[in-house]
């Protein structure tokens, strides 16, 4: 078969081919939902229907942290001045269940205020993209990362660094961006000791991976709770749901679940509350 043969055969199996495919999903519009997670892939929103969150109230032993994110989000729904926040600090102490209550109070006193935008740690490199998407809308948007880290040889960081302050075009000003860590400089202590030891001009290298976290205005710290405030969780938890029952000691089941998981935060509080109701055969809703 000749050339001249062959391409009107090759055309039709692309055309077949194409029509098999699946479409690309269209990008959601702001305006759809409270909430949205961005996919690099595609440069899309996509709406979130119902946000997996925990109401403000049962958020306990973190009182100081919540009035300031809280003060923080009110100011920036009303176009007032606001800092981007770092919330940092032990696993399952509250962090990423904070930033979405906190999104949920506002909206609920100034409906439809802010959209919480998701970006995935892994996507950070696309954040200028999605700014440029975001920055010609009339809503206010909160970025949110959870888990926000870099390792060493991670250079997005610094990409990271000129959207939050210092580019040229900066973060516009109907976008703040909340990110959560187990680290207050985002980065190991090895590889800042590395930094230390081994470059030329000790000082600025390790400036130059500190300077990241000195992007975010507010920071917030949280620690592993105490005993106290661990029942206080799960005391508040059991109410909510209505989990009572005959015989039930719930802070001496509490505490040994604790001892299990070897932690006291507010995750293993609803790890434990999770196992109650379904030894009670309750629903959590």
């Amino acid at each position: 078969m000749s050339d001249i043969e062959l391409l009107p055969l090759l055309r039709r199996i692309a055309e077949a081919l194409e029509r098999r495919a699946p479409p690309k999903p269209d990008s959601a519009g702001l305006a759809e939902a409270e909430a949205f997670i961005w996919h690099a892939e595609g440069e899309r929103l996509e709406s979130v229907p119902r946000v997996n969150r925990v109401e403000l109230a049962l958020l306990k032993g973190i009182d100081r942290q919540a009035a300031l994110l809280l003060d923080n989000t009110r100011r920036f729904a009303k176009g007032l001045p606001a800092n981007n926040a770092l919330l940092w600090g032990a696993r399952g102490t509250g962090k990423s269940s904070l930033i979405k209550a906190v999104h949920a109070t506002v909206n609920g006193e100034m409906p439809n205020a802010l959209a919480l935008v998701e970006i995935h740690r892994e996507e950070i490199p696309s954040l200028p993209a999605l700014l440029t998407r975001l920055r010609d809308s009339d809503r206010r948007c909160i970025l949110f990362c959870d888990d926000l880290s870099f390792d060493s040889g991670d250079t997005s960081y610094k990409s990271l660094k000129a959207v939050l302050e210092g580019g040229i075009e900066g973060r516009p000003n109907n976008v703040m961006f909340y990110a959560t860590s187990n680290r207050r400089h985002l980065m190991p202590r090895d590889m800042i000791e590395n930094e230390r030891s081994s470059a030329i001009n000790p000082s600025e290298a390790v400036e130059e991976k500190v300077s990241l976290s000195d992007r975010f205005g507010l920071w917030l710290g949280f620690h592993a709770c105490d005993q106290d405030t661990f029942l206080a969780i799960v005391q508040g938890y059991a109410q909510r749901y209505r989990l009572a029952a005959k015989g039930l000691d719930l802070a001496h089941e509490a505490n040994e679940w604790a001892v299990t998981r070897g932690a006291r935060s507010g995750r293993v509080a609803w790890q434990f509350i999770q196992d109650l109701a379904g030894r009670l055969g309750k629903r959590l809703v």
